[in-house]
């Protein structure tokens, strides 16, 4: 059973255009193009593409803030526009560093507004807000104003205020955006241990590859309004012929060694770069075939990552 589905969905925008100094024209843009897919309670969803795919359009129908103008939004089986207030109690939002918390109160008493917003139980409450308190380290400021707290302090109190009415599903626009590597893991361990722990349903839109890797079991690739790929990552890497890289050091500077399966891409001193696809050529066999024209002192071995998938699919399907 989906938790959350789209049929068949397109969202049209209006556009006025000048042409000339007193007339102005108006065109139709598609900003989503008949999408379809659905979730299932307990995905962590990657949502990707590149600005203006249809990203942020598809979260805003999702959570009721626009309609589709043709075809079905379902969140919890229900209608998100026509069923806002009633759709709300089932999600959480952050949107980038758009704020949902107090700039002049102390975040604990953000969290005591939320608290009487959405209604929750004065038990269940407490239980939730200790539970947050202790996963995101929010003790040492929770008494702290909004305005005073760092980037990493506010995006954590941000996700705290997402998950204090315990939502089954969770929308994440560009979380660890501006964060430090520190503040990033924090996060990103946060938002692993609530999907594992409450299964929380995610679906993530964000240009950090490495939340993808780290998070997402599955992976939606938005071009030009339309889905152009769906699945498991790993069927995703397979289905795509991606390079890896391998870079050796020699013991002296050669040339360029040419090798079936694999090609020089750069020369510099006694190191050479060279990249190939795993179905064309194993790792083994070119580390054999350099090693038995020259000696290697060093080697390297990059994998292709999520980036490198998303170019592939976006390429393919241009």
């Amino acid at each position: 059973m989906s938790i959350i589905e789209l049929k068949h969905v397109t969202r049209l925008f209006i556009v006025r255009e000048r042409k000339g100094v007193l007339r102005r024209e108006q065109r139709n843009v598609k900003a989503v193009r008949d999408i379809s897919f659905s979730i299932a309670p307990g995905e962590f969803v990657g949502y990707l593409g590149a600005n203006g795919a249809g990203k942020s359009t598809t979260i805003k129908m999702l959570t009721g803030i626009l309609a589709p103008s043709s075809g079905e939004v379902k969140v919890c089986g229900k209608d998100p526009f026509r069923n806002r207030r009633e759709v709300a109690y089932h999600f959480g939002a952050m949107f980038g560093q758009r704020m949902q918390l107090w700039w002049d109160l102390p975040l604990i008493d953000s969290f005591d507004q939320l608290h009487y917003i959405y209604r929750v139980p004065g038990d269940q409450y407490r239980a939730r807000l200790e539970e947050l308190v202790e996963i995101l380290d929010l003790s040492s400021f929770l008494k702290v104003a909004v305005r005073q707290l760092s980037l990493g302090q506010r995006i954590r109190g941000e996700l705290a205020a997402a998950m204090i009415h315990t939502p089954e599903i969770l929308f994440l626009d560009e979380p660890t955006i501006g964060l430090d590597l520190v503040a990033k893991e924090r996060v990103r361990e946060f938002l692993t241990q609530i999907n594992r722990r409450h299964n929380v349903t995610v679906m993530l839109t964000t240009h950090d590859m490495a939340d993808l890797e780290r998070m997402c079991s599955r992976l939606i690739v938005l071009a030009g309004g339309q889905t152009v790929s769906d699945g498991p990552l790993g069927e995703l890497f397979g289905a795509y012929k991606l390079e890896r890289t391998l870079t050796v050091d020699l013991s002296e500077p050669c040339e360029a060694m040419i090798i079936p399966g694999a090609r020089s891409v750069t020369i510099d001193g006694p190191r050479q770069v060279f990249r190939f696809v795993a179905q064309d050529l194993s790792s083994a066999d070119l580390i054999a075939q350099v090693a038995a024209r020259a000696k290697i002192i060093d080697l390297t071995l990059k994998e292709p990552d999520v980036e490198d998938l998303v170019r592939a699919i976006t390429k393919a399907e241009s």
